[in-house]
């Protein structure tokens, strides 16, 4: 087209790098691309839509669900570059593309300690924010009609106005690997894939705890089951809850959610049976209530401290999800205490017991970094929590590394595996019932293939 293109970030953009590139596409494509603003954050940030195209059929992208999970800025910036230069995902398609830029903007400038780099599993724990599940603007624990939050409510507007074919959730794991859970089949999705992953060396997560027990579609590709009612520990640890993921189902959207990985772990692709299943549970379990009260303790010695902390109650909602969730993981995981009959273990490979003890150790992780905030920002330390809760985190960090094999994989690495899965989806999707080559025929890959900006 004869305008180059921006030079990609080499590390995850922020809220306002986010919307400043998405002005500078708009301001060199103006007549392919636009940028609206559909609603205004909790605390007053413009939460934007960028649009390319102009065909009737609509893909809705949303970055940034989740305020730790930062790939899906580069995500959405990489997907409006393709589609800009390539034609044939637009007029080719009869699509536009709806990029909403991120959906939790507030939570992501909490997230701005670690989000530039360098990136350490020690930085990224001290400095980790997600809010509490009520405060997680996907979630509808009170139906569409009774959403509180207004990036729900404007999220919900954009949904039934553009009825998309697809919706795609762009969501980050920070150790373990890739995968991507549908609310309807999508034949040859699991294919391309395994694929992308191989070429990119992006392990992909064949046990996923998210989805443990949720039916599987192909390898590393999940069925999202119905949404039901339920209480507030089986929605925090199981998520078949009612979500902006099935809302959009009413007009025939298939939602997929894109899930890339920061610290990579190999023993995630391990489909082979287990040596000593449970040996392996009882041991996860084990640590997971030897953390758990080791964090309750120290929270107790804490909480006294903390009334004049600003925004307190943000930081200990989430603290407090984890500490009620975490004993009744353990139990069901421990073959001594699980509750058998009632909610039994699905089978288990090597993938799904590395998924289990990756998840018991991000719970205690997550805990441990939102209480050291919390005694930072208190400004001093009568507790004496810190020295404490230093030590923690660096021990779990060195297990993660030492214990589980965790290695960074570069932003750009990570956003162009999501940004190729998200493309698989939309052709998929795209493609008439019955028509054209299945996932791995003839000619897909050629049009899959994208080569990966270099770091």
């Amino acid at each position: 087209m004869g305008r180059c293109a921006l030079p990609p970030l080499p590390r995850y953009p922020t809220v306002d790098e986010l919307g400043a590139r998405a002005a500078a596409l708009v301001a060199r494509h103006p007549r392919e691309a636009r940028l609206r603003r559909i609603g205004t954050s909790r605390a007053g940030t413009p939460m934007w839509l960028l649009s390319v195209g102009h065909g009737s059929r609509q893909a809705l992208v949303v970055a940034g669900p989740h305020a730790n999970e930062p790939v899906g800025g580069a995500t959405v910036l990489r997907l409006a570059e393709r589609a800009l230069a390539d034609p044939r995902l637009t007029e080719g398609a009869d699509a536009t593309w709806n990029l909403l830029l991120c959906l939790d903007p507030d939570g992501l400038r909490r997230n701005e300690g670690w989000l530039t780099g360098p990136y350490t599993l020690g930085r990224y724990f001290r400095s980790f924010f997600r809010p509490g599940f009520l405060e997680q603007p996907e979630w509808l624990p009170d139906g569409a009609a009774g959403a509180a939050l207004p990036e729900t409510r404007a999220l919900l507007g954009v949904q039934d106005q553009l009825r998309p074919f697809l919706q795609c959730s762009l969501h980050g794991v920070d150790v373990g690997g890739g995968f991507v859970e549908l609310t309807d089949d999508l034949p040859g999705l699991a294919q391309r894939v395994a694929h992308t992953a191989a070429r990119l060396g992006i392990p992909r997560e064949l046990g996923a705890y998210d989805a443990l027990y949720w039916p599987g579609l192909g390898p590393a590709v999940y069925r999202i089951p119905p949404p039901r009612r339920a209480d507030l520990a089986a929605a925090i640890t199981e998520a078949a809850v009612e979500s902006t993921w099935f809302h959009p189902h009413r007009h025939g959207t298939l939602t997929a959610v894109v899930e890339a990985p920061m610290w990579g772990v190999a023993a995630v692709s391990d489909g082979s049976p287990p040596a000593d299943r449970d040996a392996v549970l009882r041991a996860v379990s084990r640590t997971l209530r030897h953390d758990t009260g080791l964090l309750r303790h120290l929270l107790a010695r804490i909480r006294p401290h903390l009334a004049a902390v600003p925004d307190t109650a943000r930081l200990l909602a989430p603290v407090d999800d984890y500490l009620l969730v975490c004993p009744g993981l353990a139990d069901a995981w421990d073959p001594d205490t699980g509750d058998g009959a009632a909610h039994p273990l699905p089978p288990l490979s090597t993938a799904h017991l590395a998924a289990l003890r990756i998840s018991g150790r991000r719970l205690a992780l997550r805990t441990a970094g939102l209480l050291h905030q919390l005694v930072r920002a208190a400004g001093h330390d009568p507790a004496g929590a810190l020295p404490e809760l230093d030590r923690l985190i660096d021990e779990w960090c060195a297990d993660y590394r030492d214990g589980c094999g965790a290695r960074w994989i570069p932003v750009a690495r990570q956003a162009e595996y999501q940004a190729r899965v998200v493309l698989s989806a939309f052709e998929l999707a795209a493609r008439p019932t019955g028509a054209g080559s299945g996932s791995g025929g003839p000619g897909w890959e050629s049009g899959a293939a994208v080569p990966m900006q270099r770091e």
